[in-house]
């Protein structure tokens, strides 16, 4: 119902302002079409925002019908395809997008649609472009994810090298701590390895994950009553985990 309203009154809004320099049909000038397109593919993407994929298909096509080599409405229609598992036209739209306008936003998130696919060295390329772009306000986070996909890749040194630059752009990159964490513990720095774990504990939720190396790296640091709460946690939160079947493993 709020989407809705507050859709309404874009779309009040919008035909005002056109009525208000004299126009009859607003969507016949170049101000009034950008301003419809624009209006649809807000509500497009509400939707999207809202769980509704579906439903944000018709406005995402009247977007289109108005201006169709519109990246941001090509951009839309790939998440909203990307979230039904269409892959096939995800990638379509994503490339429709991209060929109008370079885009890091929509690199990275392209990106990040090739990494779900398990194409690694296209996500790469991908990410690699988006971080070209200095002025892009989630730079942090297209370098942590060339950090997760250099792993992927088996780039060990090059994924280290990437979660780092993520941090020094933004320190609350709970991602990039837990892969350097898990990093420098596999190294046996186990120091460090603790330093970036309680920096990720402080900015986020455990996972089974984390809370396997917080239990290893308690046990190496000689803290006991860590490391049986978050054996406990483990426990009763992910009983069936490959994480602890691992710890128990570890036990015997």
């Amino acid at each position: 119902m709020a989407l809705r309203i507050a859709l309404i009154m874009l779309f009040a809004g919008f035909m005002a302002g056109c009525v208000s320099t004299g126009h009859v049909d607003p969507l016949k000038t170049d101000e009034g079409r950008d301003q419809a397109r624009d209006a649809y593919i807000q509500l497009g993407l509400g939707y999207v925002r809202q769980g509704a994929a579906s439903r944000a298909k018709t406005p995402l096509r009247k977007a289109l019908e108005i201006d169709p080599r519109s990246a941001d409405a090509h951009a839309a229609l790939a998440l909203v395809f990307q979230t039904e598992m269409e892959n096939e036209l995800a990638d379509k739209h994503y490339r429709e997008a991209l060929s109008d306008r370079r885009d890091a936003r929509i690199l990275n998130n392209y990106g990040s649609f090739l990494f779900e696919q398990g194409r690694y060295q296209d996500a790469m390329e991908r990410f690699r472009q988006a971080s070209e772009d200095n002025m892009y306000s989630e730079r942090a986070r297209v370098f942590q994810n060339m950090g997760m996909t250099a792993l992927k890749l088996g780039q060990r040194e090059q994924a280290e090298t990437y979660f780092n630059r993520a941090l020094r752009l933004d320190g609350r990159q709970p991602g990039a701590l837990l892969e350097l964490a898990e990093l420098a513990y596999e190294s046996g720095q186990y120091v460090p390895a603790k330093r970036y774990y309680d920096s990720f504990s402080a900015l986020s939720e455990q996972n089974a994950r984390s809370l396997l190396l917080g239990i290893r790296l308690a046990g190496i640091h000689g803290n006991r009553d860590s490391a049986a709460s978050l054996a406990l946690q483990l426990k009763r939160l992910y009983p069936g985990s490959p994480e602890y079947k691992q710890f128990l493993s570890e036990q015997r």
